[in-house]
């Protein structure tokens, strides 16, 4: 099986990025991560419709080219970023040709307070569901502080099963997803 991720910070030193290695730390044996990275996509504009830069293209070939997504976002002022919002933007177009659409997708995220980044993930799920994206039910809202994320991927041992159960819980509907 193959998982993209998509960081929806583009900082270096992001605990988001952190959140991801972490995951992919405490998946099952015989999942293949694969980053879906956005922070070459230029902003969306749809008179780029019909002539789309490769980097545009080769993001939307990536999404298809997996079998489920996490995406892992920060809270900028109550909502999820810019950039996440734009990668998701570039993947649904031109309308009616969403590589969103069926697609598994989780969504998740860290910060280092006690709301972590519920209210942005709140607010992603609605573009991912009026694309056509199956999102996964389960929420999860991590403090990066009690977890221990760094953003080499470090976490507390504490942190390891409900980091686990949400990893492990996302490959099982993607799993369920495609047997149906």
């Amino acid at each position: 099986m193959k998982i993209g991720y998509i960081v929806g910070s583009l900082s270096k030193e992001s605990l988001n990025r952190g959140l991801a290695k972490a995951f992919i730390a405490v998946a099952p044996l015989g999942v293949d991560f694969v980053e879906l990275p956005i922070a070459d996509l230029p902003m969306y504009n749809r008179d780029l419709d019909g002539n789309w830069p490769q980097v545009a293209l080769d993001f939307k070939q990536s999404i298809l080219g997996v079998d489920g997504i996490v995406l892992i976002t920060p809270e900028h002022n109550r909502m999820y970023s810019a950039p996440l919002a734009n990668a998701i933007e570039w993947g649904s177009r031109p309308f009616g040709s969403s590589a969103w659409s069926g697609k598994p997708v989780a969504v998740t995220g860290t910060a280092p307070s006690n709301e972590a980044t519920g209210l942005a993930q709140v607010h992603l799920r609605a573009p991912l569901v009026f694309c056509g994206s199956t999102v996964y039910p389960a929420e999860v809202y991590i403090n990066a502080v009690d977890a221990g994320i760094t953003p080499e991927g470090l976490f507390a041992e504490s942190a390891r099963p409900y980091l686990q159960e949400f990893i492990s819980g996302f490959i099982d509907f993607v799993e369920e997803f495609y047997r149906d």
